[in-house]
């Protein structure tokens, strides 16, 4: 039966770029999210939709389906004194804040004599992605989770509740 949307899952996965690993919760502890709400990338959401608990596959990823095309204009050079303190070097990823205020993660593409040119596409942009995935379970999702979009793995414990040994009735495992 396939994995239907507000369906929790529980992954352990290796993705590869090539033959480089470039991530993996193997033998720690597993990927959970809801099935549906666009919380991993779209490419293996659909590669893992016809497994059931148990099944092992490698699923491959093109790069729309993942973190995008590669956008060369998606560079900028910046003058090399907002990098005061910082020892550069290429290659070197940064996080700094964007116009939003969320965290924007560049790496540094080229250091100058008086300017640095930075990189905002992700790093495995343009990159095609092997995953092994391992589905170790999928149930379905509560009523809360449905409406949070959060599965209770992922929730974080509330002080004066599971976060200070609280007491009966705090729904802490």
């Amino acid at each position: 039966m396939s994995i239907q949307e507000n369906q929790v899952v529980s992954i352990e996965y290796e993705v590869r770029d090539g033959d480089q690993v470039v991530d993996s919760n193997m033998s720690g502890a597993p990927l959970v999210f809801m099935y549906g709400k666009g919380q991993i990338i779209p490419g293996l959401e659909s590669g893992i939709k016809d497994m059931n608990i148990g099944d092992k596959a490698d699923v491959l990823v093109k790069p729309a389906d993942a973190y995008g095309e590669y956008n060369a204009d998606a560079t900028q050079e910046v003058p090399k004194e907002q990098f005061a303190g910082i020892d550069l070097t290429e290659g070197m990823t940064l996080y700094g804040q964007g116009e939003d205020g969320g965290t924007v993660q560049v790496v540094v593409k080229d250091i100058k004599d008086d300017s640095v040119i930075i990189d905002f596409n992700h790093p495995l942009a343009g990159k095609e992605l092997m995953f092994t995935v391992a589905i170790n379970n999928v149930r379905d999702a509560s009523a809360d989770e449905i409406l949070s979009g959060v599965p209770v793995e992922n929730q974080k414990e509330e002080e004066g509740c599971c976060g200070t040994g609280g007491g009966s009735g705090c729904g802490c495992h």
